[in-house]
């Protein structure tokens, strides 16, 4: 295994012949050694973004590249000459960062990571709409502000859940999983908008299906987002669609930062347009919209949706089997390009 702070690595060891692989950032200890033990793994350090040129040296370096979302893979990228990488082992569910179509036309294979994600961002949806509800990022800033008196009747009062609908924008296994615990947890009603492929989902609990949007945004009194980024969905969340929301709502994101117009739901938020939001991601991360930071009723956090031991582990071991199955010569179980 190498460390090095360039990306470059050396010429594949003519005795192991292991195939060389280059993650991006650095992974769990234990993935890390699990995979020195099979290929020639080139590590980064300082744990930071590769730089555009770095992406195209790596690609000539290379038998293997596995980045994280904070890689943009494009077509630029990809068609770094002379291309040495065959194989991209996505550490993560989502590849919206990844340009799939020129990597089918280089013959550049590309897996992710579904399934093993799922619990922990479903959980970090709940903890979101648990702290805006009840305010509690609003009164620990009180708190270490020094600005808390002592207890009062009407001091920060939030909403119970119980009964109220949540509002769940894309209904996969995250949508659903979210679900699952707001109704067993919190005897919540759900109402979800999706794609038609999802219809035939019958979930263990009661929800009715919105076919439209606007509708479900407008009924709902808590809004969580799980769907994929891109241009499809890129600003789906706008002025116009924040506007049909309950002034007492309040939205949840664990997505993509791009699905949200921040600008807007920044506005919204300081008029008092909607109660508040749970944002865990951003349009332009690790940058957040100035005005975002300024509002009580927003918490923020950054992008920790999966960030358990347990799933980033899961999730590099994930890749592993990914990698393992393209180098003996078989279809990658994840593959999606």
């Amino acid at each position: 295994m190498t460390v090095d702070d360039g990306g470059r690595a050396p010429d594949r060891d003519p005795v192991t012949a292991k195939p060389s692989i280059l993650l991006t950032r650095r992974w769990p200890a234990g993935v890390e050694a699990h995979l020195a033990e099979r290929y020639q793994v080139t590590l980064r350090d300082p744990d930071a973004p590769l730089t555009r040129r770095e992406l195209k040296q790596a690609m000539r370096d290379h038998d293997a590249l596995c980045p994280t979302v904070t890689d943009a893979i494009n077509a630029e990228i990809l068609n770094a000459e002379p291309r040495r990488v065959r194989f991209i082992g996505n550490f993560g569910a989502g590849h919206q960062h990844i340009d799939l179509a020129a990597c089918k036309a280089l013959g550049i294979q590309v897996s992710n990571t579904p399934d093993v994600l799922t619990e922990a961002t479903a959980n970090l949806a709940l903890t979101l709409i648990l702290m805006v509800t009840r305010r509690v990022s609003e009164g620990e800033r009180l708190l270490r502000g020094g600005r808390w008196d002592g207890w009062t009747p009407t001091q920060l009062l939030g909403s119970e859940l119980g009964g109220r609908m949540l509002g769940l924008v894309g209904f996969g296994r995250i949508g659903r999983a979210v679900a699952a615990k707001a109704v067993r947890a919190f005897g919540m009603r759900i109402g979800w908008h999706g794609r038609t492929a999802t219809l035939g989902v019958e979930p263990n609990f009661e929800a009715h299906y919105f076919a439209d949007l606007d509708q479900l945004l407008a009924e709902a009194d808590i809004v969580s987002l799980h769907l994929p980024g891109g241009p499809a969905t890129r600003h789906l969340i706008d002025s116009r669609r924040l506007g049909l929301m309950k002034s007492t709502a309040i939205l949840i994101n664990t997505a993509r930062g791009s699905v949200v117009d921040e600008a807007a739901l920044a506005e919204m938020l300081a008029a008092g347009g909607i109660a508040g939001a749970g944002l865990d991601v951003y349009e332009e991360e690790p940058t957040v919209n100035p005005r975002l930071l300024d509002l009580g009723n927003v918490t923020l956090l950054p992008h920790l949706g999966s960030a358990t031991a347990e799933t980033r582990t899961a999730m590099g071991m994930r890749v592993a089997r990914n990698l393992d199955a393209f180098f003996s010569g078989f279809e990658p179980p994840d593959r999606v390009a």
